[in-house]
Formats: C-alpha cells, sequence, structure tokens
C-alpha cells in the first residue's frame, strides 16, 4: 500500500472534514483516509494498481473543494 497526503484548500468545519473524507473513500483502490482540519490535509492510502490518474484531484473538487498539491 502507498500514501501520500494531499493538500485540501476550502475545509472549515467537521462538516468539510466528513465530506472530503467520504469522498475519498468512494475512490477506488482507497484502503485509508485521515483528514487533518488545522492542517488542511489529508492523508490516503491506496493500492497503486487500482487508483486511476487524477481520482483524488476529481473526488475532492467533486465535493466542494479544491486541491492545491501533494506530498510524498
Amino acid at each position: 500500500m502507498r500514501s501520500k497526503v494531499l493538500i485540501i484548500e476550502g475545509m472549515g468545519c467537521a462538516n468539510c472534514v466528513d465530506a472530503v473524507d467520504s469522498a475519498l473513500r468512494g475512490v477506488k483502490g482507497v484502503r485509508a483516509v485521515k483528514v487533518d482540519l488545522d492542517k488542511g490535509i489529508a492523508e490516503v492510502g491506496y493500492n497503486e494498481d487500482e487508483v486511476e490518474k487524477g481520482s483524488f484531484r476529481q473526488a475532492i473538487e467533486g465535493a466542494g473543494y479544491s486541491m492545491s498539491g501533494v506530498k510524498g
């Protein structure tokens, strides 16, 4: 399993965290998600063979937020 830290813009409350968490868990191949509101990040554990390129950004934008970068 691989992992990435996604930098998320626009989160401001616990409902935002839940929305981002749910959106990322809906991506095929995602195995674990931890969203940190204070840091504005989401740590995602995933199976590299199953996740399509751009799917994290698409899920986040679909939930109404933006992804400004990736660490890892």
